[in-house]
């Protein structure tokens, strides 16, 4: 079989970008259950068949647009955890609210997409693949903070991903940049406040 040009593979990338925009704008405006597939295509310039090829249907091109979303999400949180330990930050706290500035940063940039797959409805089983995806999250943050594996430390990491969660939910909900920054700065005043460095020594 050849192999792809490096014309066919910026085509095939490009089809696809365009398909998970019109995606959405489309779940965006209709929901899942109300999003029709013939929307979808003609605002790409594409056809039902290129989509059905690229992703195999309407769920998983929610999903996949889900998952792409939430890349963006982990990638801008995992560089400016990373920038913030360049710079000399040790304090997990410090390094745990620098992932969390660059992920509700994100939440205000794709607010829509946000209030679609926490408010919105989704295909079957997409429910489960976002408390997965939670779960997941707080594991993550439990090895920022460096926890332990008592019952207490798992709770306060569940607690603090919970903070940021409901935040997130509060940016995208915001009418303006301005009010978003003031969710965004109290919810970090929250996780100072809780002293989590603290509790968890303790527990």
């Amino acid at each position: 079989m050849a192999r792809k040009s490096s014309w066919e593979w910026s085509r095939t990338a490009q089809t696809r970008k365009s398909m998970l925009q019109a995606a959405r704008e489309v779940f965006g405006e209709h929901g899942f259950a109300e999003a029709n597939v013939s929307e979808v295509v003609a605002r790409a310039g594409s056809s039902v068949g290129s989509l059905y090829h690229h992703f195999g249907g309407k769920a998983e091109l929610f999903l996949a647009l889900y998952e792409h979303h939430q890349a963006a999400h982990e990638e801008a949180s995992a560089a400016s955890v990373a920038k913030a330990e360049q710079e000399g930050v040790d304090d997990p706290v410090e390094l745990l609210i620098a992932g969390a500035r660059a992920y509700l940063a994100g939440a205000w940039e794709r607010r829509d997409l946000v209030r679609l797959f926490i408010e919105g409805d989704g295909p079957p089983g997409f429910e489960l693949i976002r408390r997965t995806r939670g779960r997941e999250w707080v594991r993550q943050n439990a090895v920022l903070l460096r926890a332990g594996g008592e019952p207490l430390d798992r709770f306060m990491v569940a607690v603090l991903t919970s903070i940021i969660e409901e935040a997130a939910r509060e940016v995208a909900a915001s009418d303006m940049e301005e009010d978003a920054q003031e969710v965004i700065e109290a919810a970090m005043t929250l996780i100072r406040r809780l002293d989590p460095l603290k509790v968890l020594e303790e527990g």
